[in-house]
């Protein structure tokens, strides 16, 4: 008969000697596997074992109490008031949706509270997002219906009469404190929520610097899902030193960056906090970084109950600094939650992909012998970190010294830590570990592989479902051929070439011409003329095999399948077409480009190929047949392309921005625009109430991340991806509070950055930014202007302020000055009112010449809708404490954001400078402007 060890190592289809791994298991066969493993592990135990491993549904019932038939997650699901969401799935528009609750802040009242809680902090991206804790209501205002039970149980309870008093009624009263563990908050939303909802759930964590739930646990089921799908999203940023060279900063999604990896897991009981040790290797210099939530933390302190087994997993970044920096590449952290010996399958999945295992343990028996025999012939390293009991020394030594040739260890792999043990001097000792690990030769694993790993195991992967297949495999059709972006969209993407470019110059010029009233007729027909031979040239084409592809994607039955394709062409064409910088993004606004040479149309840096590219030729097809049915060159009824406004519709609805104004010539394609402007009316139907809030500002003053962190929505930020002409998005209000905010949806726009020159210095440059301005502050009802310096109001948004007052356009208008590098403490900084009011800058000056009023020299205050007492400048401290990669959110930032999104909501409720605008309203204000 086989020792344990080998049975358990037969029946998980683990590793075996010679290191190869097992054909994976059949999903079928999953339960199958996690129960059998539970049953080796418990056998194993003996019994002699007093400690009980496993869920603990097995316990003997007491015959006097009734027998429990709800699992402990459905308690939980109840408790939080997710129980109906356990079939019927939370889905991201439910999580987006902008009720009462977004004008208030307001602490959770009732457990049930907790996840819209923790959902709205998220997104705000607060540091304390992770807390559960509870206010307690006043006796009087609890439900009607339990007021007797509660004051018989709260005041009349008391021990001195019957020591023997109900414990179980005692323990059920409600908790004023913190009722759920943060972690088991966290499991069960997710197990709540569709994939796309734990997809945003999961990127805001990553962007408020949390540890990543890896594999979320559901014991009900024993179906244990590693969230690889819910992965996909983050990317992360950090200094890359090669060996030889000059460093660099690389961005990289974590599924697909292969790093060396460290577990750390507790066999039976540790005295120390694996949690706090993790935070402080992941802290480089002497702040402390709470990455990983643990018991100390005062967030919530509650016992878990469903998030045993969940494995979490965080990474520490390279930041160019060789006294903060572990090693000079990414290096990720997986923690895995309860004890190994209840969770075999997850604990047999860190070793097949961790470099390292540390165990954290006081005491080595016979039966964590026993466990961890089983791992012989494992090609990963494993540390022991022991705080022993007292009397249990030679025990120890006994074991560790059988099990130092089974699992290739040496002296230097055992660690004691005791309460006298010196904290600091310690992590520098497991850092000094990991280091030494990651700068050898060592397994490597990406996300990836670590799926891959756990399919063999029999976890379930949440990517393998059909939809989503089915859309990865459409994406790779179209991505595939991509080698040079610019090859692939002369051949793919054939109407964005130089017709595309020449009709977008001749349309401007009629803009002008109307703009400057009365020109001629001959002209209007001569530039009309060259229109229309432009989009005849465009309509010889036909829609390319890839853009076919993309509209068959977008047009599939299934609206899950449209969903998951989306989001994979999103990551397809980022990773399969880098765009090659000219010259960094930062260096943006210290640049001027020559007046009136080629360099104003030529981009600084190439746009990287997105899913707007295959819209945006989409909306080339449409405008080009929309301009010879106008002119008559086309019969109505052969027209080919009159869904296409309808299907990118539904991509808004869905929460995907569209384009607004063209990036790549600042032109904004009417009909296009119109198209679907029309289409939304006709999708949204009665609830079509719109205010319109737009950003505006100039480039890396964190304006997209500001909209994003403010309605969670998904404006590209970061290096060279932010917007260079316009999109918009939409922000559904609930319609319980759709009477009371006046609206019924939030259309929100976002633009690229507005250099900061003069126009007599930007030339060409200044005009196109000029008429971008005007045309999103005339749309707007919210114009929220993102500053670098108080004083810094780039002249194209004053040129669009001072056209409009001619039109007797009167926006209401919010400065924002973040301060990029403020390091300070937390806490929003108090509005100033009085910078923006002092004398024009010379680049002002300049603007507000040009547009001589009445000859005198105006001021932004001189403005007719610029009333001092009014005016809203807001001062938003920076986003991090520290410098990135790993610095931590800022607790102010997150504060301030809110503040703002409080004050736009308060001023769209009580009422805007015009009636709020319903969607025809807005198409017939596009065609004036």
């Amino acid at each position: 008969m086989a020792s344990p060890g080998v049975e358990v190592e037969l029946l998980v289809r683990g590793q075996s000697d010679s290191g190869d791994v097992a054909p994976e298991i059949k999903a079928s066969e999953r339960p199958a596997a996690v129960a059998i493993a539970d049953l080796e592990w418990r056998e194993m135990e003996g019994d002699d074992c007093e400690l009980q491993y496993g869920d603990g549904m097995n316990e003997a019932q007491d015959s006097d109490f009734p027998t429990v038939e709800r699992s402990r997650l459905q308690e939980m699901l109840s408790l939080l008031g997710l129980e109906a969401h356990q079939a019927q799935k939370l889905s991201l528009q439910d999580a987006l949706q902008i009720s009462s609750d977004s004008v208030r802040n307001w602490a959770p009242q009732a457990p049930r509270d907790l996840p819209w809680a923790f959902l709205r902090r998220l997104q705000a991206r607060s540091a304390e997002a992770r807390s559960t804790t509870v206010l307690a209501s006043p006796v009087d205002a609890r439900p009607t219906e339990k007021e007797g039970q509660m004051e018989e149980e709260v005041i009349y309870w008391d021990t001195a009469d019957d020591i023997s008093a109900d414990i179980y009624s005692f323990s059920e009263l409600p908790t004023p404190d913190t009722p759920v563990n943060p972690l088991d908050l966290l499991c069960a939303l997710l197990l709540a929520s569709d994939g796309f909802l734990q997809q945003e759930i999961v990127l805001r964590m990553s962007l408020c610097q949390f540890a990543l739930p890896l594999v979320l646990p559901d014991s009900e089921h024993q179906s244990h899902t590693f969230l690889l799908w819910a992965m996909r999203g983050v990317v992360r940023t950090w200094w890359a030193q090669p060996p030889r060279g000059v460093g660099s900063l690389r961005e990289d999604s974590v599924v697909l960056a292969r790093t060396p990896a460290f577990a750390f897991v507790r066999m039976e009981v540790s005295s120390n906090s694996k949690s706090q040790l993790l935070n402080a290797v992941l802290s480089p210099g002497h702040r402390q970084r709470d990455c990983f939530w643990h018991r100390d933390l005062s967030l919530g302190t509650s016992p878990r109950e469903i998030s045993d087994g969940l494995v979490e997993v965080s990474w520490l970044l390279p930041s160019g600094r060789e006294d903060l920096d572990l090693c000079p590449e990414p290096v990720a952290f997986l923690n895995l939650r309860g004890d190994i010996g209840s969770h075999w399958l997850q604990f047999k999945l860190l070793t097949e992909v961790s470099s390292a295992v540390f165990i954290l343990t006081d005491n080595i028996s016979k039966k964590e012998y026993k466990l961890l025999s089983s791992m012989k012939g494992s090609a990963t390293k494993y540390y022991f970190i022991l705080s022993p009991y007292r009397g249990k020394r030679n025990s120890n030594l006994r074991f560790l010294n059988r099990l130092t040739p089974v699992l290739r260890m040496d002296h230097s792999h055992v660690l004691v830590k005791v309460s006298s043990t010196d904290g600091a001097r310690f992590t520098r000792r497991v850092r000094a570990i990991v280091a030494s690990v990651a700068r050898s030769p060592c397994r490597r694993a990406s996300v990836e592989d670590m799926a891959q790993a756990a399919r063999r195991l029999g976890l379930k992967v949440d990517e393998d479902c059909e939809e989503c297949q089915r859309a990865k495999e459409r994406m790779e059709h179209i991505t595939r051929s991509i080698r040079d972006p610019d090859a692939y969209r002369r051949e793919e993407l054939r109407l964005q070439g130089e017709p595309w470019r020449k009709a977008a110059c001749v349309e401007r010029e009629l803009c002008q011409a109307q703009w400057a009233g009365d020109p001629t007729d001959k002209r209007l027909v001569e530039l009309r003329q060259r229109l229309l031979e432009l989009r005849t040239q465009q309509s010889g084409h036909a829609p390319a095999g890839a853009v076919q592809e993309f509209i068959a994607g977008i047009s599939c039955p299934s609206l899950g399948e449209r969903q998951y394709f989306l989001r994979w062409m999103e990551w397809g064409l980022a990773w399969a077409a880098h765009p090659r910088p000219r010259q960094l993004p930062e260096t943006a606004p210290a640049l001027r480009p020559k007046q009136g040479g080629a360099g104003d149309r030529e981009p600084l840096w190439l746009e990287p190929l997105g899913v707007e590219h295959f819209l945006r030729e989409m909306g080339q097809f449409y405008e080009a047949e929309s301009c010879l049915v106008d002119a008559g060159k086309l019969p109505t009824g052969q027209r080919r392309f009159t869904h296409f406004p309808g299907l990118a519709v539904e991509l808004l609805v869905r929460g995907l921005p569209l384009e607004l104004v063209d990036g790549s010539t600042r032109s904004t394609p009417l009909r296009w625009v119109t198209g679907l402007l029309k289409e939304l009316h006709t999708r949204l139907e009665r609830r079509s109430r719109l205010v319109v809030l737009s950003a505006l500002g100039v480039p890396g003053t964190g304006k997209s991340t500001l909209l994003n962190t403010m309605f969670g929505l998904r404006f590209a930020t970061g290096r060279g991806r932010g917007p260079r002409g316009a999109f918009m998005q939409l922000v559904t209000v609930a319609e319980s509070f759709s009477q009371d905010l006046g609206c019924d949806h939030i259309l929100v726009i976002d633009s690229g950055g507005l250099i900061a020159g003069t126009p007599t210095t930007a030339g060409e440059r200044f005009e196109l930014e000029a008429s971008l301005a005007t045309l999103i502050v005339g749309l707007s009802d919210i114009t929220v202007v993102s500053l670098a310096e108080t004083r810094d109001i780039p002249p194209a948004i004053l040129h669009a302020f001072l056209r409009l007052e001619k039109m007797g356009h009167m926006p209401n208008y919010q400065f924002v000055y973040q301060n990029l590098h403020d390091m300070s403490g937390p806490g929003p900084k108090p509005r100033e009112r009085r910078p923006l009011l002092e004398s024009p800058s010379d680049s002002s000056r300049a603007c507000i010449h040009m547009d001589k009023q009445g000859g005198g020299l105006r001021t932004l205050a001189d403005l007719a809708f610029c009333d001092p007492e009014k005016q809203h400048v807001w001062h938003v401290p920076g986003l991090w404490h520290g410098a990135p990669p790993m610095a931590a959110v800022s607790l102010g930032y997150s504060e301030a954001v809110f503040e703002l999104k409080r004050c736009l909501l308060e001023n769209i409720r009580n009422g805007l400078s015009e009636p709020h605008r319903n969607i025809q309203q807005l198409i017939e204000l596009v065609g004036l402007l």
